[in-house]
């Protein structure tokens, strides 16, 4: 069998005939979609085959359901990553970056992959762009796009920002072994914050992983508290805190590393420490706030508004800048952090809230209130409302709800990325430029830095609005940016006069299956919802959520149990898979293997052995004779129907798979071709290209992928046959296990059954022969005069549990 020509037809036919083509309107909708892909230049592994052939198995199974389902690809093409390559390669980033999606294209296609290609998009073509620009324009218009000099993350080696995701214990995410800098520049931002309230609330709606659901409640941290104005150098600095009952237990403030007032709070004294430790500081990351606790005193004091002590304010490297104020007030007898912090620096320890031993530890559970003056006594969960109340009437604080989310930061100083489409005139300021697409330049020069920064042809413009001399922004966006919003764009990706038709888009959304990496939880599967809350409030889209169902597949390890990467050198290519096996013999045994949530490992031994099902699925059809079909096989086909719908409902592929095979397994030399059919129809999702073949083998001239999925006859289904056949089952274990204590190779066996059980048994006296490797095998009821029964065994058999005896 030449399964290379095989797939290659079909691929062919597939195209030609536009089968996976689909447009609104037709029946219900099943919107199927794959994390937006990056078109890496070392092109496709089987990894990434896993990954795309769990939703192609959906699409395709789908779509025989009868839903006109929407399986789009298209190309996440811009960003720093292909930008460094191309620069290393000595190629443009445009053409370097189209000849790895023609490659992606192209290996796509040999998976079987059942994508409606017209609707194909690339971030990097003017036409995508341009509407990234739009809703940028959209989100400075509603005061959600916005410029400010904020504290950021800078790789030296990217020579760019690096969102807080971005950075892994002080390190650049892409140079594990780089230092990630601190540094103070003007940015563009996205208010994020804006939708925090919604964002957080809408989670448990979600038809999501909880995992997932849990990492972005953290992530965006709701927490209930109140603002309390303590006064420094005589101005009011709110400090937010979950915890007023400790409040008179304060007794040193730490304002954040990054705060951009902070110098105003370092007296001369203290400057030459402060500047020393700010040194040290590298991230504004919360996940780098878990380094050893740092800081150094500022020399400036603050004012307990309960009480008027005055309080030492020191700067830490563990305060975020954007939480609250940027400034937390410290609790070092009930707070562990704080605790440790005031051991190093032998600041004072204050016991507030009675119940632990805050010579060795910080006390942090409900306890009694000592030491806080007219609130002695008092329960702590008691002492939080009444403070709070408190200095609310005395005006030194308000009630309120914190969010730990932050502004997205797009500011991105590199090339190969959407330009901001904003101008900067000295007499009218910021400027939109709306113009669209604001296109790269094709003519720079790569090297250190941002190579726009020396397009001066292209910065230097006229001012829109007073046609003097005015210049362009130079830094472009995040990518994540790009991957925002492209499902929307699937949905209407030609049209060129508005961002999406809203008809269509009503029509198509919300995805209901996506699937992706687990490691996008705090940053694409956030902005991406709050995208879509963005463009609901434009009267875009009808929706709040994006997704349905979210899918976090596992990952393919190669054979020495790593994760599969070229980088690691483990990869298995799909070339030549497909060269040896099939590519469908691969996408079969890549979802046999484990529930596909779960990580896999790649084996030489387990895709031999789905080799061989398809070689005897494929010679089958040669051999096997038409006939009408008994009870049992429609009993055991009409079960499998309906259970192998489920388990493809549910994303149970590998069941689904056991249960596939034990059907076939159970055909005869004659079957009806109606099962035959419908037996294909099974298959097709998993192995497109061999269910074509075949079906058009036994005389059909329509394409299988666009038949109707085989319908269950409840009425067939008898579980009398099902528990036979677990009968026989576990009969064949029970001699399997009888000759092995035995030592009997070739044994002759002989087995005593209830009289109601003797006709079934004896129908499988050949299986149990050839599965019991046994020399001869005779079956006897246990009432039968005339059985062989040496050492009257019979007597032991029950009903569901015959005796054997082995000689």
């Amino acid at each position: 069998m030449n399964f290379q020509a095989i797939e290659k037809k079909w691929q062919k036919r597939w195209e030609k005939a536009k089968v996976f083509e689909v447009k609104e309107g037709k029946g219900k909708k099943y919107y199927v979609l794959e994390m937006f892909p990056y078109p890496s230049s070392v092109g496709l592994h089987m990894g990434h085959a896993f990954n795309y052939t769990l939703a192609d198995i959906l699409a395709r199974f789908k779509r025989m359901q009868g839903f006109n389902v929407l399986y789009p690809i298209g190309y996440d093409s811009l960003g720093l990553p292909a930008e460094n390559a191309a620069v290393k390669a000595k190629q443009h980033p445009k053409k370097y970056t189209e000849k790895a999606i023609n490659n992606f294209i192209k290996q796509q296609k040999e998976l079987g992959l059942s994508y409606d290609w017209s609707r194909l998009l690339m971030s990097h073509d003017p036409n995508y762009f341009k509407w990234d620009q739009w809703i940028f324009l959209k989100m400075f218009e509603k005061g959600l796009a916005y410029r400010k000099k904020a504290p950021v993350n800078w790789c030296p080696k990217c020579n760019t920002v690096l969102a807080n995701e971005q950075v892994i214990q002080g390190k650049c995410w892409r140079h594990e072994k780089t230092d990630v800098e601190l540094k103070h520049l003007e940015q563009w931002f996205f208010r994020t914050t804006k939708y925090a309230k919604e964002l957080y609330e809408g989670i448990d709606k979600l038809k999501w992983p909880e995992d997932i659901k849990i990492m972005q409640k953290n992530w965006i941290g709701k927490s209930f508290g109140i603002e309390i104005d303590f006064e420094i150098n005589g101005k009011k600095w709110p400090i937010f805190t979950t915890r007023p009952d400790t409040i008179y237990g304060v007794t040193f403030m730490v304002i954040s590393a990054q705060h951009l007032k902070l110098m105003e709070l370092v007296t001369e004294r203290q400057k030459k420490n402060v500047e020393k430790f700010l040194k040290k500081v590298r991230s504004t990351s919360e996940k780098d706030q878990e380094v050893e606790k740092e800081g150094v005193f500022t020399g400036s004091y603050a004012i307990n508004p309960i009480n008027g002590e005055k309080i030492p304010v020191w700067v830490g490297n563990f305060v975020l800048v954007d939480y609250g104020s940027g400034m937390v007030m410290a609790v070092p007898g009930h707070d562990q952090r704080d605790f440790e912090f005031a051991k190093k620096y032998k600041i004072e320890i204050r016991e507030v809230v009675k119940g632990g031993n805050i010579r060795k530890e910080a006390f942090i559970d409900i306890g009694t209130l000592v030491n806080s003056d007219k609130f002695n006594g008092m329960n702590s969960k008691k002492a939080i409302g009444e403070i709070s109340k408190y200095l609310e009437k005395k005006k030194l604080g308000k009630r309120t709800v914190n969010y730990k989310l932050r502004d997205w930061l797009i500011s991105r100083q590199r090339y190969w990325g959407t330009p901001i489409p904003i101008i900067y005139c000295d007499k009218c300021g910021i400027v939109p430029d709306k113009n669209l697409p604001v296109k790269l330049p094709e003519k720079v020069r790569f090297g250190k830095g941002n190579p726009l920064e020396n397009a001066k042809e292209w910065i230097n413009v006229k001012c829109p609005k007073c046609k003097g001399k005015a210049r362009r922004e130079t830094d472009t966006m995040d990518t994540f940016v790009n991957s925002s919003w492209y499902f929307l764009r699937y949905c209407d990706p030609k049209n060129n006069k508005e961002i999406f038709n809203k008809k269509k888009v009503k029509y198509w959304m919300p995805i209901d299956f996506y699937t992706g990496g687990r490691e996008h939880a705090t940053g694409h599967l956030i902005y991406f919802r709050f995208y879509t809350k963005f463009f609901r409030d434009l009267g875009l889209v009808n929706i709040d959520e994006p997704v349905v169902k979210l899918f976090n597949q596992g990952m393919l390890h190669g054979a020495d149990g790593k994760v599969m990467s070229k980088s690691r050198g483990n990869v298995v290519l799909p070339e030549e898979v497909s060269k040896t096996y099939g590519i469908d013999t691969a996408r079969l045994f890549l979802v046999s293997l484990a529930s596909p949530d779960k990580d896999i490992e790649w084996s030489k031994t387990g895709i031999e052995g789905s080799s061989r099902f398809i070689k005897k699925v494929y010679d089958c059809f040669d051999k096997i004779k038409p006939k009408k079909d008994d009870k049992r096989i429609e009993s055991k086909l009409n079960n499998a129907i309906k259970e192998i719908t489920e388990d493809l409902e549910n994303i149970r592929y590998n069941l689904a798979v056991i249960k596939l095979r034990t059907l076939f397994d159970s055909f005869g030399k004659e079957v009806s071709k109606k099962t035959l059919e419908s037996f294909l129809k099974l298959l097709c999702p998993f192995c497109p290209h061999i269910a074509e073949e075949l079906w058009h083998k036994v005389g059909n001239k329509s394409f299988i992928s666009k038949e109707k999925w085989p319908s269950v006859d409840e009425k067939k289904i008898d579980k009398k046959f099902e528990q036979q056949e677990q009968a026989v089952e576990k009969l064949k274990q029970d001699i399997n296990n009888v000759k092995r204590i035995l030592n009997i190779a070739k044994p002759k066996v002989y087995v005593y059954v209830l009289p109601k059980e003797l006709e079934f048994l004896r129908d499988s006296k050949n299986e149990l022969l050839v599965s019991c490797g046994a020399e001869s095998i005779e079956i006897f009821a246990v009432n039968d005069k005339k059985k062989f029964d040496p050492e009257n065994k019979s007597k032991k058999a029950k009903l569901g549990k015959p005796a054997i005896y082995l000689t």
